[in-house]
């Protein structure tokens, strides 16, 4: 009854426009089916909220039921724009029959990765333990002292999908049958993992700081892992190259050694050349599938484009290619038209799908062409430039349609077109402008509009680093605005918080929130030499001492002392989409040092890089940010710091 009144109350708040996420409508057009996802702000969530599946968000009521039916917990961990999450989410949790057996048998929890870093880290650990690798949507099934037994990534819903044997209902059907039946080998199984899982969450501490050689071992891996003709690492799938780059660039400098200088403006400018980037609207996808940086996964994140664009910006100052300082100024055109919110903060992501001709939402719907549409977009003579320089063919190379991008230089295009470079350049710049414009009258992909302070740190900092070297008064005022944004909504009662959506700030920050929007904040003081973003930074890294540093062994946890107490305290060194949060931690207490000249932050960060040699040692690929720290440290080269 309590519930109902809520579901009530929310409905109406949302107005006669609300249209219900489901295919299962009432004769009037409302979702037979209303969860407790309802009620929450998160997007992901929101997708989810007129499944059938009784889903419940993260919290101890869904622990609390599991405990008091004796059932496991089903945990499905995603993001609002993981195309594969849609995937299973349309051929499993709005199947009726997967639902109903989900309903009878499981306690199921939903969780947005992006609001809850923590849970999806530490269960992320158990697939990896358990399957050798990783993704989303995650499914791990947990004990309700949530332990987890089971784990894996999508799962095709019936057996003989896709092509495997075993589908998710008898996956689950099995699942339950030894849940019920060999409940011994489960708890087995469950303190197996969960001893794992704690073992990797933390590192042993070393206890010496790490040497040079260790910056040496990483610039020479990097060269024995470098796609000499694409750039970024050998292989596919190919993600952006963002923290690499930096090191490069740092070893350029230090040793004069002119191959590493090679390797990062070939990989800037075989990315911006690539389909990875959108060449109409400015800024990067996820990543390209391919080694050749052509066909990307369509989702566009706030945190890839604000780490690319300081990577441009360094590959500009170092090689005063124009291309690369065009990528900036259209990356952050894009940020400023497309994703930031009116009163200044930068919003997450947009989704890799959208809705097509054929009124279906595919992969790439929004991002693809035809010749026809570029010629309706632009006009015969302009269209026939256009797809000479951006390889439109009627063949294509995207599911018949194509994605833009540049195999020749404008110099060979222009001369093939019998016309100067110059007016070539200028007729393509206009053709971009068209085609965003043209673009924008096809349905949009789904944006993700909840503020992630993190994030927002991280879009500051590029903002700001581009109006310094730029002289653009513009770009350090957008990193102001949302600098007041986070200040205004996610600092309550002397704490960050995750999020922010509808009014409402979640969850408590992490150790990244904490890290990158200090650093954003330097670079805003740097900017504008305004000493309020100074001392805010400065209370923000008190915070971080009291409540996230490891004062006895050094270095960070990704989550404070009070916060909720997972299976394990997790201190994150290793680098994935985003730089680990003790790199970024220690980049920040460096700055802080040269900026202030305090040595009690020299003193932190050098404690912080005690606790983790032999992890840098170990796994130097998943460290860059790290190596980068520990070479502005050593090198005494503070300009250096992101």
């Amino acid at each position: 009854m309590e519930l109902d009144q809520a579901y009530a109350a929310i409905r109406k708040s949302k107005g006669s426009t609300y249209r219900p996420r489901t295919r299962h409508l009432d004769e009037n057009g409302w979702a037979l089916f209303t969860n407790r996802l309802f009620l929450e702000s998160s997007p992901y969530l929101l997708q989810h909220a007129h499944n059938p599946v009784n889903w419940y968000p993260w919290g101890a009521k869904a622990f609390d039921a599991a405990r008091s039916k004796g059932w496991p917990v089903l945990l499905s961990v995603g993001y609002a724009t993981c195309h594969w999450c849609h995937v299973m989410e349309e051929e499993s949790f709005e199947d009726l029959e997967i639902a109903a057996f989900i309903n009878d048998n499981f306690i199921p929890v939903k969780v947005d990765r992006e609001e809850r870093l923590d849970v999806d880290s530490i269960y992320m650990k158990a697939v990896q333990i358990l399957t050798g690798r990783g993704g989303w949507p995650m499914t791990v099934c947990l004990t309700p002292e949530k332990k987890p037994f089971f784990g894996g990534t999508y799962f095709p819903a019936r057996d003989g999908d896709r092509g495997v044997l075993m589908g998710f209902l008898t996956l689950l059907k099995k699942i339950r049958e030894t849940w019920d039946q060999k409940i011994d080998i489960i708890e087995q199984n469950t303190l197996q993992i969960t001893e794992a899982v704690q073992k990797t969450a933390v590192f042993e501490a070393g206890g010496e700081l790490p040497g040079k050689q260790v910056i040496d071992n990483a610039l020479s891996l990097l060269k024995q892992q470098f796609d000499r003709e694409n750039g970024g690492v050998t292989g596919a799938p190919k993600f952006p190259a963002s923290m690499p780059v930096p090191l490069l660039l740092a070893g350029y400098t230090r040793n004069n050694d002119d191959a590493l200088l090679h390797m990062a403006d070939l990989t800037l400018l075989k990315m911006a050349q690539g389909g990875i980037y959108d060449h109409a609207g400015g800024g990067f996808h996820r990543y390209a599938t391919d080694e050749k940086w052509l066909v990307p996964h369509f989702e566009k994140m706030l945190y890839d484009n604000a780490l690319l664009v300081p990577a441009y910006l360094q590959g500009f100052q170092a090689t005063k290619r124009k291309r690369f300082r065009q990528v900036v100024e259209e990356t952050l055109l894009y940020i400023q038209r497309d994703m930031t919110a009116p009163d200044g903060g930068f919003y997450s992501a947009t989704d890799a799908d959208s809705i097509s001709e054929n009124n279906k939402s595919e992969e790439g719907a929004f991002f693809t062409w035809t010749p026809q549409e570029l010629e309706a977009a632009l006009g015969s003579r302009t269209a026939r430039a256009a797809a000479l320089y951006f390889n439109v063919t009627p063949a294509g190379n995207f599911e018949g349609k194509n994605i833009l991008n540049v195999q020749q230089p404008l110099a060979e295009v222009a001369e093939s077109l019998g016309q100067s470079e110059e007016s070539l350049e200028a007729l393509i710049e206009k053709a971009r402008e068209k085609l965003y414009h043209h673009r924008k009258r096809r349905p949009s992909p789904l944006r993700d509009e909840k503020i992630i302070t993190a994030w927002n740190g991280l879009m500051m900092s590029a903002f700001a680093r581009a109006g310094m070297v730029f002289k653009r008064p513009a770009y350090v005022s957008a990193a102001r605005k949302a600098a007041v944004y986070v200040l205004d909504h996610l600092y309550k009662d002397g704490r960050l918080y995750r999020s922010f959506k509808d009014s409402r700030g979640r969850t408590q920050g992490f150790l990244e929130d904490y890290a990158f929007f200090t650093a954003g904040l330097l670079d805003l003081f740097q900017a504008d030499g305004d000493s309020y973003w100074l001392d805010t930074a400065v209370s923000l890294d008190k915070i971080m001492e009291e409540c996230y540093e490891d004062t006895e062994n050094g270095g960070f946890f990704m989550t404070a002392h009070d916060q909720e107490e997972l299976i394990a305290r997790e201190k994150p060194v290793h680098d994935n989409a985003l730089p680990s949060g003790n790199a970024s931690a220690i980049m920040m207490l460096l700055r802080l040092y040269a900026i202030t000249r305090e040595t009690a932050y020299e003193t932190r960060a050098v404690r912080a890089f005690k606790a983790f040699p032999r992890g840098v040692e170990s796994n130097l690929p998943a460290m860059s940010s790290m190596v980068s720290a520990l070479d502005v440290y050593l090198h005494d080269n503070t300009a250096a710091c992101w």
